[in-house]
């Protein structure tokens, strides 16, 4: 199938944005050598707002708002989106059909002085801007002190270089993307650090009703990636959660079966609720609705009531 209109694609303009875009545009060439592929780059909110947390100013949705502008008023025809950023409610007239094979989910220490979290020396300045990774970071070492950390993979690692921090935490999906693998000194199992729902996977969205345009992108879908970030992101649309408040869920699959992990728990990390769901992939839906009434039997309803009622 080739087409001469250009297939436009709406990102965001940080460096790892623009690699996501151009790794969706080098598969989309790759399927049609005829089709023209352009990148509409745009600045969000969230890439401006850089000294707050962005829980303070609207949550992940800031980077993706945007993006969705320029779909709804047909200035481009696909966003390609980090799934950990991707709110759960879309806006009316757009979905996401396709979510690309996963890269690596979890969550990377990084520091020029040490090598993982243990080794840290008590009262260590750790840097982060997401509320699950310093709940479950102050659950595994309460000593700590937790000092927010905005801005792209690049300025972080400035910002630990400079010595602001004696430790950081990132996505290590963003790190080998970018090429900065070695700078990843312990990769936190899941049992240690859940991570965030989506992350490591891309997804893309576009237009209901835009037919040409997801005959091309439907080849890029990855099913068993689609499903279990689906199983992750039922379960903070069942809690309704947003990133303003410690949620993980991590969903992996092994032959017909889904293991589905999800995590609530307070800033402070002195509180945490967990769960666990196994059942056969095509449940995998089913399984997230069961594991957020699980933690909501728990209490997490409670806790997030709380934290909500904190952060007003």
């Amino acid at each position: 199938m080739s087409s001469q209109i250009p297939l436009r694609i709406a990102t965001r303009k940080s460096p790892l944005a623009l690699w996501q875009a151009h790794h969706v545009r080098q598969h989309l060439v790759r399927l049609y050598p005829d089709l023209p592929v352009e990148l509409v780059e745009i600045t969000t909110k969230g890439d401006k707002i850089l000294d707050t947390p962005l829980a303070n100013i609207g949550g992940k949705g800031l980077f993706v708002k945007e993006l969705e502008h320029c779909l709804l008023e047909n200035e481009a025809d696909i966003a390609v989106h980090s799934m950990k950023d991707v709110p759960v409610e879309l806006p009316e007239g757009l979905y996401l059909p396709v979510i690309m094979q996963r890269e690596e989910p979890h969550d990377a220490f990084v520091s020029n002085d040490y090598n993982d979290l243990n080794s840290l020396p008590e009262g260590a300045r750790v840097g982060t801007a997401s509320l699950r990774r310093q709940c479950q970071l102050l659950a595994l070492r309460s000593d700590l002190t937790i000092l927010t950390l905005r801005g792209n993979v690049g300025t972080r690692l400035q910002k630990l270089d400079d010595q602001q921090f004696d430790a950081i935490v990132l996505a290590a999906a963003g790190l080998k993307r970018l090429g900065l693998s070695q700078r990843i000194r312990y990769l936190f199992p899941s049992e240690l650090m859940l991570p965030a729902i989506g992350q490591g996977a891309i997804g893309i969205e576009c237009r209901r009703g835009d037919q040409h345009t997801l005959s091309l992108i439907a080849a890029l879908n990855d099913p068993i990636t689609y499903q279990r970030v689906s199983a992750e992101r039922v379960i903070n649309q069942a809690l309704g959660g947003s990133c303003q408040v410690p949620i993980a869920a991590y969903a992996t699959v092994d032959g017909h079966h889904l293991c589905l992990r999800g995590l609530v728990g307070d800033v402070k990390g002195q509180r945490i609720i967990r769960s666990t769901k196994l059942g056969r992939f095509e449940d995998s839906l089913k399984l997230g609705q069961q594991l957020a009434d699980d933690l909501k039997a728990q209490g997490a309803d409670q806790l997030l009531a709380e934290l909500s009622h904190e952060n007003h």
